[in-house]
């Protein structure tokens, strides 16, 4: 599957919203510093999709609030 993700950082909670087919809004708590987000990212997605950490992978946009992911 492949999806493209817009992250919010510094929300006071952390959440995942299906905008549309293949595209979410991810908000996180973590601030994007030393990859603390894109970590945080990983996990809460792999909660949602109630996959292994492992599997998901960012394949686009390591440094940008928009990403593409893969699993």
């Amino acid at each position: 599957m492949k999806y493209k993700v817009t992250v919010k950082t510094g929300s006071s909670q952390e959440k995942v919203t299906e905008t549309s087919e293949n595209e979410l809004t991810v908000y996180l708590r973590a601030k994007p510093h030393d990859g603390e987000a894109n970590d945080a990212l990983i996990k809460l997605l792999s909660k949602y999709f109630k996959t292994p950490k492992t599997t998901i992978r960012i394949t686009r946009g390591q440094k940008s609030h928009l990403k593409t992911i893969e699993f």
